[in-house]
């Protein structure tokens, strides 16, 4: 866990020393959903060798992202991963309940406790990360400096190396019972509130309260918040 938090500290040591030295960027901020769209096909189509990610597929689910960009984004994936001879994909734990629902992808993927960013580094020599570091439809940052994308792949390797391989891990158990910090969540989501409404009767940012529900359904072992107050009823949650 050292050493992964270690390779972490490199990769953005990295993106800073690639921007001080010389007064040169690290990376070319890319905004809006048309240009962000037209970077990922660009990496798609020039992929030859080798394709690596952090990706959390459970990210996006909770956030009004349209729909046409989350199909492009996908068939940009499908499309690089169909011309990569090598494909390392690592996801974290907690996204484990989507993976089962989603189309499955080709190549090779383990699973983590966490990720530290979303991450696609494309044959060693251009890599993009999200300027947020969550979501790539906010703005991404296209790097093609050499230090910095040689840190970014070093990260990968030694979350790769400590990671499980994904035909093996299990989806994650829940508890035998409601973690307390979710009952107010799960109480919420079953009053049909808008998710505005609710983080505010909460007392937290709408980001926190996302990542609640995600961390609710995940518990409970399914992506849809009708099954989940089905399934919390079943497991006498209620």
């Amino acid at each position: 866990m050292a050493e992964n938090a270690g390779s972490v500290v490199l990769a953005r040591s990295a993106m800073n020393r690639a921007a001080t030295e010389g007064q040169r960027p690290a990376g070319r901020p890319v905004r809006g959903a048309r240009r962000i769209s037209a970077v990922l096909a660009g990496l798609a189509a020039s992929t030859r060798h080798e394709l690596l990610t952090f990706d959390d597929p459970a990210a996006s689910a909770e956030r009004a992202i349209p729909e046409p960009f989350l199909e492009l984004a996908g068939a940009c994936m499908r499309a690089a991963v169909e011309r990569a001879g090598e494909v390392r994909r690592i996801v974290p734990r907690h996204a484990l309940p989507r993976l089962e629902g989603g189309p499955r992808i080709p190549g090779r993927a383990r699973c983590a406790d966490t990720i530290p960013f979303k991450m696609i580094v494309v044959d060693r020599t251009v890599a993009a990360v999200p300027l947020d570091l969550e979501l790539l439809y906010n703005g991404l940052l296209l790097i093609r400096d050499p230090v910095v994308v040689q840190a970014l792949v070093r990260a990968h390797h030694v979350c790769w190396t400590a990671a499980e391989e994904l035909g093996r891990v299990p989806p994650p158990r829940p508890p035998g019972g409601l973690p307390e910090q979710l009952r107010p969540v799960l109480e919420a989501l079953l009053s049909g509130l808008t998710d505005e409404t609710a983080a505010a009767r909460l007392g937290m940012s709408g980001r926190t309260y996302s990542r609640r529900v995600g961390e609710l359904l995940a518990t409970l072992g399914t992506t849809s918040r009708f099954r989940a107050g089905a399934e919390a009823a079943r497991r006498g949650w209620l």
